[in-house]
């Protein structure tokens, strides 16, 4: 009668509808040291079970202190570095000879002119603007006849 309810149990732990206590049956029986012949091959299914209860893992852990000190030392030079940079860019930024101001004419004369040249390119630029404004008068027009206010 035991052998027939290990079997119905095997064949209910193979369709997975065993539930906890009868999977503890079934671990009892494969434990133990009387096992029908036939069922002996299913004894290292459940046998694994109390075997790896049994175990304990006594290796140690080494933690990875090496990358995090490297790491550190990493960004310090990182900061290094750019605080270096930063103070080589001010200190030669800073230190350059002045140019002088080459907005300056000594010579009235030559500051006339100048100006003078200045003041026409402006007022090429600015003709042009005003020549592109009569197209849109142009425009403004004819949409005023056809559409007529």
């Amino acid at each position: 009668m035991a052998l027939d309810r290990i079997e119905n149990l095997l064949e209910k732990y193979f369709e997975a509808e065993t539930n906890i206590a009868e999977e503890k049956e079934l671990k009892d029986y494969f434990a133990s040291s009387d096992i029908a012949p036939h069922l002996e091959q299913y004894k290292p299914i459940f046998g694994y079970a109390v075997q790896a209860k049994q175990e304990q893992f006594t290796a140690k852990i080494q933690l990875n202190t090496i990358k995090r000190k490297r790491l550190v030392w990493l960004s310090v030079a990182a900061s290094v570095a750019i605080l270096l940079g930063v103070g080589l860019f001010t200190f030669t930024h800073y230190n350059q000879p002045q140019t002088p101001n080459l907005g300056t004419y000594d010579d009235p004369k030559v500051a006339f002119r100048e100006t003078q040249k200045a003041l026409a390119m402006i007022s090429e630029s600015v003709n042009k603007g005003i020549g592109s404004m009569n197209y849109l008068n142009e425009y403004e027009q004819s949409k005023n006849k056809i559409f007529k206010k």
